[in-house]
């Protein structure tokens, strides 16, 4: 889908519900390590930002430029966190759903739609309120948006966590069970970002010693 389809999408769904829709997606769900980052954006369909995509399908450079762009011209945008705690304590879909929560109600601007990726609704915004995306990020432009800002926020994030827990290079894996992540925790234990649930689970199935 081209991001003049996406823009489109958006569009429509806007002129539906008679104002802004803010588009909402995660980075994060599956590491071993560090948290669920969501993002929120509201774009502008007037200044239409070219190459919005899935995250995934961009370069680490092409995320970074679009990542600028749609800071710098957007209608609004927000980014929340929910920590390994916090995914420990509600599981992983909760944990992202509490920070896609956060990061809509963080936006400056007012939005009557969530367009939210993903086939589950979130559960302390009002079914009416929001509309969800199968394949959301590669659907509408202010997903795809939002994509990109959680997964540039939360690489960040791991970089800066790198600093601070060296051994379990998270500069390279950003917290995914790599195989040198993996061997890092056998050898150092877990530090106190990991997914305690997600690392028993590990665990239990390839019988690594933690």
């Amino acid at each position: 889908m081209s991001s003049t389809d996406r823009y489109l999408f958006d569009r429509m769904t806007a002129e539906a519900c008679g104002g802004h829709v803010a588009g909402v997606d995660e980075a994060g769900r599956g590491p071993l390590a560090g948290p669920v980052v969501a993002g929120a954006v509201i774009l502008d369909s007037s200044r239409p930002i070219d190459g919005i995509d899935d995250s995934k399908k961009l370069s680490h450079t092409r995320r970074e430029t679009l990542y600028d762009k749609i800071v710098s011209e957007a209608v609004a945008w927000a980014v929340a966190e929910a920590s390994p705690a916090d995914i420990d304590r509600l599981n992983v879909l909760g944990a992202t759903h509490l920070a896609m929560h956060k990061a809509l109600e963080s936006l400056k601007t007012p939005w009557v739609t969530a367009l939210v990726d993903g086939n589950r609704p979130i559960g302390a915004i009002a079914s009416a309120r929001q509309k969800t995306v199968v394949g959301g990020d590669g659907i509408s432009a202010s997903i795809g948006a939002a994509s990109i800002v959680a997964k540039v926020t939360r690489d960040r994030i791991m970089m800066l966590y790198d600093r601070e827990y060296p051994q379990y290079l998270f500069k390279k894996n950003k917290g995914y069970p790599t195989r040198e992540h993996r061997e890092a925790i056998v050898h150092h234990g877990l530090c106190p970002i990991h997914r305690r649930s997600f690392c028993l689970h590990l665990t239990s199935r390839v019988r690594l010693p933690l």
